[in-house]
């Protein structure tokens, strides 16, 4: 059984997170899906907690017709170091044979430990980015568009809105 890994900090699960995870099941039987920064919330660009991002993913996911039996979310936090980060992550994840990522420092990290490296098509990368959500969040814009509706429902059950809103002036005031 070929086994994936993919890995993201989904703050928040957006659609093109799942347009990914979608891409990478195609490729392989079972998919683990790294929560990375495990350790931050409720900061400007890391909002939500570990907790929630994975409810956002399951939530998403099971809502999106994607079989629970082929992923797992594993939150790991991060490491002190570049260099000691694949070594946690192989640590506290089962055996994975090829990593999906566009993000150019944990495709160069993870193939230099010799483990195939895949890249996933993005999805209009200008509007699905967390960072998109979280500003049109702030500028009160429509963002419940970009990403799935179970996220849109749990993000406001969380109060994210109103977390998302107080970080980000909070950083903007300084």
């Amino acid at each position: 059984m070929r086994v994936g890994l993919m890995v993201g900090r989904f703050q928040p699960f957006h659609l093109g997170h799942l347009a990914a995870v979608k891409h990478a099941l195609t490729k392989v039987q079972y998919l683990y899906v790294v929560v990375g920064s495990a350790q931050r919330s409720h900061e400007r660009d890391n909002p939500f907690t570990a907790g929630e991002r994975i409810a956002m993913i399951k939530s998403a996911l099971d809502g999106n017709g994607v079989d629970p039996a082929k992923w797992m979310a594993i939150p790991i936090a991060d490491a002190d170091s570049h260099s000691l980060w694949v070594a946690t992550v192989k640590s506290m994840v089962p055996k994975f044979d090829i990593v999906f990522t566009n993000d150019a420092l944990t495709f160069s990290l993870f193939k230099e430990e010799g483990i195939e490296v895949g890249a996933v098509p993005y999805l209009d990368r200008s509007s699905y980015s967390a960072t998109n959500v979280r500003d049109r969040i702030l500028e009160r814009k429509n963002w419940e568009s970009l990403v799935p509706v179970q996220v849109a429902t749990l993000v406001k059950h969380f109060g994210g809105v109103e977390r998302v809103t107080a970080l980000m002036r909070k950083d903007l005031r300084g």
